[in-house]
């Protein structure tokens, strides 16, 4: 399909988190032409304490490098925040700037992120970050996609986006399968991920989906 304008931003605070949440959709939206850029907050070197963090750096953003090739992202951008410390840093106006300058850029009037129900505090801090940097963004939306439950089981009165991803579930696994730095954690979730995929795709009257709420 001819490219277009339309940028698609993913923000997310680890390396891995694009594909496990949205890898099928982000391979769907590359396929039809939409420019996905990826921005990775943190490169994910608490992963490997026992390793210097310049080589789980390096070697946690090849695999990210990769899995954006497999699935087709136009752009990654690492920003290089500390897990952790992210209610801090990304009040930084460099920070923020710099993710308005992609949203701008690259014509953005769709966002996926994380959701409120992750426990995670890195991907609670992201998620806070981006509602309130787009609260006067009228023109751009924001969907949250889940990590540690693929299925949407609460704001069940928010608005609910499916996307058939029954053409590119392969690729996501494909992707996924690239992150052998998380091979642990990747096979702790495959189960999650297949029966979630399945479940959203009933919902769908497809195959596969993933499942995404509607927060802005």
């Amino acid at each position: 399909m001819a490219a277009n304008n339309e940028g698609i931003l993913v923000l997310c605070a680890h390396p891995d988190d694009q594909i496990i949440g949205a890898g099928g959709t982000l391979a769907k939206y590359s396929a039809e032409g939409k420019k996905v850029v990826i921005v990775m907050f943190s490169y994910g070197e608490s992963s490997h304490p026992w390793l210097r963090k310049s080589v789980t750096r390096s070697m946690r953003k090849a695999e990210a490098k990769r899995a954006s090739a497999i699935v087709g992202a136009h752009r990654d951008v690492f920003m290089g925040l500390h897990e952790g410390k992210f209610p801090e840093e990304l009040q930084r106006d460099k920070v923020k700037e710099r993710i308005r300058q992609l949203i701008a850029g690259y014509h953005v009037k769709r966002i996926l992120t994380h959701s409120f129900d992750d426990p995670h505090p890195d991907h609670q801090a992201v998620v806070k970050f981006v509602m309130n940097l787009t609260k006067n963004m009228d023109a751009v939306e924001v969907f949250s996609f889940n990590i540690w439950n693929p299925l949407i089981l609460r704001r069940s009165r928010a608005p609910k986006m499916y996307v058939d991803i029954t053409h590119t579930f392969s690729k996501k696994i494909k992707a996924l399968r690239v992150f052998k730095s998380q091979k642990r954690v990747v096979l702790l979730m495959f189960g999650g991920l297949l029966f979630g995929a399945m479940m959203n795709g009933v919902r769908n009257s497809t195959r596969f989906a993933e499942g995404f709420v509607k927060i802005k």
